[in-house]
């Protein structure tokens, strides 16, 4: 197999993307991987110099490609409805969304402009606001939506008890409940789209583990040095051991967001040992996503959380 493995992209011309995250990392592979295959590409960014270097390398890369920077907080609600309000003010239907920006484990608790647990609120809240505003644009697109989970949704659950982790927080239980949350949203995102004839179809992906920023050192999130798992996931990478890369981390959301094979309602990761890394492809359900009362609860929680509602989506 190769180091990393290959996936070609169908011809992405007319379509418009949107993918949050998209300033490094994966959210950066798959942003340009998309401009590279003909789509026009919308780049929501927090850090205004981090966006502008990734867009002149994309631009360096593809010097034909549409890639344009917007502001994007997800982490604070009026940002995600600002940025909704001016998309929808421009009218350009949206045909993939992929959402894949997040936080993992800040050692600390740490709050959202709005006041939820960090990784609740942005890893979760801040995508369903993002979906509810841009639902116009996502239903005249006949949208594909993507969401980006993480092997950590393959155990535990959704924390009702204490949704904010205001008593006794953990931060690895704390991310894995908010991806648990966010990928049962997205399958019922699909499951409400083809009952209401919505036009969108939803699935969800997961990069594996690779040697990405999220577990080094992140001053915002207070985390001053590299933790020691990221020192160990970067050897193995190096050494073509278990894990992938980041590379070929991007390949699930891509495959999931614009290949023809990929379907409603699925799970797409990476296929080798572990699903840690490897070439894209479909995997069953993890079982804490299998709820469809617990998604339910999710999608209806979730709105009054992030003061949003697709109660009201009216024919396009």
């Amino acid at each position: 197999m190769a180091r990393t493995p290959q996936l070609s992209l169908p011809d992405l011309s007319g379509r418009r993307a949107l993918v949050t995250g998209a300033s490094d990392g994966i959210g950066f592979g798959i942003a340009r991987r998309l401009a590279g295959a003909g789509a026009e590409v919308l780049l929501p960014v927090r850090n205004r110099t981090k966006g502008e270097a990734a867009l002149a390398r994309i631009r360096a890369e593809h010097p034909a490609a549409e890639v344009t920077l917007h502001d994007l907080d997800l982490s604070s609600l009026s940002s995600v409805a600002a940025l909704g309000h001016r998309l929808r003010a421009e009218g350009a239907p949206i045909h993939l969304l992929v959402n894949n920006a997040g936080v993992m484990t800040p050692p600390q608790r740490q709050s959202t402009a709005d006041g939820f647990e960090l990784q609740l609120g942005t890893n979760h809240l801040g995508h369903v606001a993002l979906v509810a505003h841009l639902l116009p644009l996502l239903r005249a697109g006949r949208a594909r939506v993507t969401s980006q989970i993480s092997v950590a949704a393959r155990s535990g659950a959704v924390n009702w008890r204490d949704l904010n982790w205001e008593d006794g927080y953990q931060g690895m239980r704390a991310y894995s409940s908010s991806k648990i949350a966010f990928g049962l949203f997205g399958l019922e995102l699909d499951r409400r789209s083809r009952a209401g004839g919505w036009g969108i179809t939803s699935n969800l992906s997961h990069p594996g583990v690779a040697p990405t920023s999220l577990l080094a050192a992140r001053p915002e999130l207070q985390r001053e040095r590299n933790t020691p798992q990221i020192a160990v996931i970067r050897r193995l990478s190096r050494a073509g051991i278990l894990v992938g890369t980041v590379e070929s981390a991007q390949l699930p959301a891509l495959y999931a967001a614009a290949d023809p094979r990929a379907r409603g309602g699925r799970l797409y990761g990476p296929t080798g040992p572990g699903n840690l890394g490897g070439g894209p492809g479909e995997h069953p359900l993890y079982r804490p996503l299998r709820d469809e009362a617990e998604a339910e609860r999710v999608w209806r929680v979730s709105q009054e959380l992030a003061g949003v509602s697709f109660s009201a989506a009216a024919p396009v």
